[in-house]
């Protein structure tokens, strides 16, 4: 028997089905976490745009206003020049404001928009993975400390009575309920090494 910490069956067919299905939920978390990134990169563009808005805006603003400080030398007619300028700035750090908003919620929502498309489909396949896995972990663990005493192999030994079907029972002893009740050891056994098998552990060495 394996450790009762290795969250794998020792059985051959139990064991490639588990494995089978790790691939197969792995593979599909990666596609969907591609898809999840690929949303994230098409509505990140937006918040990109953004950017340059705000950025451009700032620049023009700028340049308005330093145009502004010059034109406000002039005599006479430097107010009435300058304050169009600043009038300008102004509207553009409008604009510039614009462009951060449209850039935060761009950025915002694009980790919405990736969770929203990855994470229900992940989901889907990776909880009901996981709450096999534990229930199968859980039913080695139980299995494997049983087989350790000989109380816990002869409980092994009557749940299999109730648990496998007819032909299996007769296959280890023809009167297997009897054997069990006579403390047959090699009956007692053969029976736990039944539910040992049902609980995807190999079979017990003798």
């Amino acid at each position: 028997m394996s450790s009762r910490f290795i969250p794998y069956a020792t059985t051959p067919s139990r064991l490639l089905g588990q494995l089978i299905s790790d691939i197969v939920v792995i593979t599909w978390t990666v596609v969907w976490v591609l898809v999840g990134m690929a949303v994230h990169s098409a509505v990140s563009t937006i918040a990109e745009v953004g950017r340059q808005v705000q950025s451009g805006a700032n620049g023009v603003a700028d340049n308005l206003n330093s145009a502004g400080d010059s034109t406000d030398d002039f005599p006479l007619v430097g107010d009435s020049l300058a304050k169009p300028l600043r009038a300008a700035a102004a509207a553009a750090l409008d604009i510039a404001g614009a462009g951060q908003s449209l850039d935060s919620t761009a950025s915002w929502l694009a980790w919405v928009l990736a969770l929203a498309v990855a994470a229900p489909p992940i989901l889907f396949v990776a909880m009901p993975w996981l709450f096999l896995r534990i229930r199968f972990f859980r039913r080695k663990w139980i299995a494997i400390t049983l087989a350790r005493t000989a109380a816990g192999e002869q409980l092994l030994a009557m749940r299999a009575l109730a648990n496998r079907s007819l032909s299996k029972l007769l296959a280890i002893h023809p009167d297997p309920v009897g054997a069990w009740r006579s403390h047959d050891a090699t009956a007692i056994h053969g029976l736990a090494d039944l539910e040992l098998r049902a609980a995807g552990v190999r079979r017990l060495r003798r």
